[in-house]
């Protein structure tokens, strides 16, 4: 509708749409044991998750003494495998998720998924969720290619955010997101940002610098409409 403050909404993934916590921990659990590494709780992977796959296995690695590059490497593939068989078992929407994007489509707006996740694995967990048929496009942390140090240029840098604010016709524009990575990539690319105070927040929702915070995807909406 005409009176909706923004024609399209950007969605972050892990803890923010889905709560994905449970499969990607029990994905770094089988890299850990393969590396001779302790497996960590299912519960306390959820501080693990914000930058990606990568950098989640790597701080778990690291607090238990680090590898050589070779050998992380190979786990990460070993990580990568498991996550690309089992990445939708326990894997759930937030609760009000499914109503919250038809409210959103209902005012017109396009949305679309921003992640740090691998293209592939994203679409194939909103596929199995059936929640892809909601959004414009999917750009996962592979998506963009590489910045020029080698690295893929995803969250933080803010130029998935705008990517996807083109994909949606352009004009206005918002993000939600659980994490400092959400909120820098939105800052940088000059879009309001809602914090998901309820997912994998990597510090306290209210200090992330968002521009409002909800407790329940239930409030996103009157969020959106308050900015």
């Amino acid at each position: 509708m005409a009176d909706f403050p923004f024609r399209g909404v950007g969605f972050d993934l892990d803890g923010t749409l889905l709560d994905t916590y449970r499969d990607l921990g029990a994905a770094v659990n089988h890299a850990l044991v393969l590396g001779g590494f302790a497996p960590v709780s299912i519960e306390s992977s959820k501080d693990l998750i914000g930058g990606g796959a990568k950098i989640m296995l790597a701080r778990a690695v690291e607090a238990q003494g680090g590898l050589p590059d070779p050998e992380f490497r190979r786990l990460y593939k070993e990580m990568l495998a498991h996550y690309a068989e089992h990445n939708a078992v326990h894997t759930r929407p937030f609760p009000h998720a499914e109503a919250v994007l038809q409210e959103l489509a209902g005012h017109g707006v396009q949305m679309a998924v921003v992640t740090n996740k691998f293209e592939e694995f994203a679409r194939k967990a909103l596929a199995q969720l059936g929640l892809d048929h909601h959004f414009v496009t999917v750009i996962g942390g592979d998506s963009m290619g590489r910045a020029a140090d080698g690295s893929f240029l995803a969250k933080p840098a803010p130029d998935p955010v705008i990517e996807a604010q083109r994909r949606c016709g352009g004009g206005s524009f918002a993000f939600v997101g659980d994490s400092s990575y959400d909120v820098r990539a939105a800052r940088g690319a000059g879009v309001p940002v809602v914090v998901a105070a309820y997912g994998y927040c990597d510090a306290a929702p209210h200090e992330l610098g968002g521009d409002a915070v909800i407790d329940s995807l239930e409030g996103l909406i009157s969020a959106l409409k308050g900015l």
